[in-house]
């Protein structure tokens, strides 16, 4: 009679019930491990869905960038969030054997392959597995390794400038340089993988549609993943995946597909596929010359106990995710930056025909800037990192779960199983670090004598402490987040590197670049991956190039 009695009374009473048990809730998460002495939007301390509507409105470095000048150093931005801004903290969250792991917001990327999860080096948040196939793919990524492969990026950055010839500097129209140059990034890497390109350059259009739905997908994994478990409802949910699996329903991603399609073109299709999601295991014949994917077969063969088909599917996969757009999306800084500057672009223009009076540069048909020359140009190294710390890739924080047993964290302590980290807009925007004028785009601050805004910089009165400049140069350097930092850096930084500094230094050798409007600032749509899109250019062959 008791039970059925409250719970009559419960049923009578819902709206007052519902009201103590959301109350109840919302208390619990402001006071949740005593985060409630951090500052930060109010909003904020009691819900995710205030990071979640932040996030969605495609401009939330911006909120962060606010929230740390009104702030401080440390800023609450969930009910178990803490966003860290003092650049001391970065090894605390970041440095090896620290026991910080990745948080939920990691998994919402997983790409999906017949109804299966394909968690990759960047997206798992086991560090095991992370460790386990890091060293079995690792040699493929060294930049020994990497020069190996540069003749599949001259190959593709020949066809891209014989392309931007033919449609836009014959034909007088401007290019949506972005996207141009994302069917670039996308094409190098199909060829350094597969030793094929994809077709986008060619073309000259998104292939598959598989651009378009990368934009889709980090659309949808940056708000998502603040608040994770909405993914097991949507795109990763269990019934979904499991009808997939039966073949009831496709929700195999476009990218895995077209991994899978070039993967099927060398493999034979009637291997044991038991334990795989793919076609097969036995090449039908060779590359001409190795490339990842012989590589990741080659460690397959090595660790038969760990690397199965289906990881080296997921590598497959992981090279068209990351591999193209972080690319596409630092080329289309370094450009940007350039043309917006135009002091900066002609000191990098004299640097490279300086370089070709004194015939420093090997080929002499194409103009193709080999990477070991790109290190021999000091100024053009100078606004590459100026452009990554002023238009970091990642987008959004870093995000880390502390340790169970707590972790000390710029002199705070902070309980387990809280998430905390660091934005790249954030840090890289210190005045302390990179000078007063952070806001500017100033590569000679990557110059020995180059100094800060505000100290002398550039004075040619004062004598270089050429030492204390080399310090400071690496301690900007040891800030930078374009590519992470620690034992998840991201392994495809290398083969980034490798386009932007071998492309940039070519295409402006063999075209003059404008933008179509100079008093018009790019679009930018932060998706995770930070992006413009929108910059325009015009072209000529040695007169104007339109981004």
């Amino acid at each position: 009679m008791v039970a059925e009695s409250f719970i009559e009374a419960l049923v009578q009473n819902w709206p007052v019930v519902l009201a103590l048990a959301l109350a109840s809730y919302l208390i619990k998460n402001r006071f949740n491990r005593g985060l409630n002495k951090y500052p930060g939007p109010f909003l904020a301390s009691i819900t995710d869905w205030w990071r979640f509507w932040v996030v969605y409105k495609r401009r939330p470095e911006v909120e962060h960038i606010k929230l740390h000048a009104k702030h401080g150093d440390v800023v609450r931005l969930g009910p178990n969030s803490l966003s860290f801004s003092n650049p001391q903290t970065l090894k605390a969250i970041y440095g090896l054997n620290k026991g910080f792991t990745k948080s939920e917001f990691y998994p919402v990327q997983q790409s999906v392959a017949n109804g299966h999860r394909l968690p990759s080096l960047f997206s798992t948040t086991s560090e095991a597995f992370h460790a386990q196939l890091r060293r079995c793919v690792n040699s493929a990524f060294s930049m020994s390794t990497l020069v190996q492969y540069e003749p599949f990026v001259d190959s593709t950055t020949d066809l891209f400038l014989s392309q931007t010839e033919k449609l836009y500097v014959e034909t007088g129209k401007s290019c949506d340089f972005s996207r141009w140059l994302q069917f670039y990034a996308f094409d190098v890497i199909g060829e350094m993988t597969y030793s094929k390109r994809h077709g986008f350059v060619e073309e000259n259009e998104d292939i598959e549609g598989i651009v378009k739905y990368l934009g889709k997908i980090f659309d949808y994994a940056a708000p998502i993943g603040q608040i994770p478990f909405l993914d097991r409802l949507l795109l990763k949910n269990p019934l979904y995946l499991l009808a997939a699996q039966y073949g009831l329903i496709d929700a195999t991603f476009p990218v895995a597909r077209f991994a899978k399609q070039r993967m099927a073109e060398r493999y034979p299709a009637d291997a044991d596929k038991s334990a795989s999601v793919l076609p097969s295991t036995e090449p039908k014949g060779k590359p001409t010359q190795p490339d990842l994917l012989s590589k990741f077969m080659q460690a397959k063969e090595a660790r038969p106990d760990f690397m199965n088909d289906t990881l080296v599917t997921t590598m497959a996969v992981s090279m068209a995710f990351a591999g193209s757009e972080t690319t596409a999306i630092s080329l289309s800084a370094v450009f940007y930056f350039l043309l917006k500057n135009p002091v900066c672009l002609s000191a990098l223009l004299d640097e490279l025909d300086a370089k070709a009076k004194q015939a420093f540069f090997s080929n002499k048909e194409t103009g193709v800037v080999t990477w070991a020359e790109s290190q021999e140009l000091p100024y053009l190294d100078a606004c590459i990192k100026e452009s990554f710390r002023l238009h970091p890739a990642p987008g959004l924080h870093l995000e880390r779960i502390v340790p169970e047993k707590g972790a000390e964290i710029g002199g705070e302590w902070v309980k387990g199983g809280t998430i905390v980290g660091c934005s790249a807009w954030v840090i890289h925007r210190r005045p302390e670090v990179f000078g007063d004028d952070v806001e500017d785009f100033r590569p000679e601050r990557w110059l020995v004598g180059g100094g800060k805004a505000g100290d002398g910089a550039m004075d040619s009165s004062k004598v270089v402490d050429k030492e204390a400049e080399e310090k400071r140069i690496k301690e900007m350097g040891a800030c930078l987040l374009h590519f992470g930092m620690g034992s998840r850096t991201c392994i495809g930084k290398n083969i980034s590197l490798l386009e932007v500094y071998k492309l940039v230094p070519t295409f402006l050798r063999r075209f003059e670049v404008q933008l179509e409007d100079p008093s018009k600032e790019w679009t930018v749509h932060n998706a995770w991956p930070k992006a413009p899109t929108e910059a325009r250019l015009p072209h000529k062959e040695q007169g104007t190039t339109s981004i």
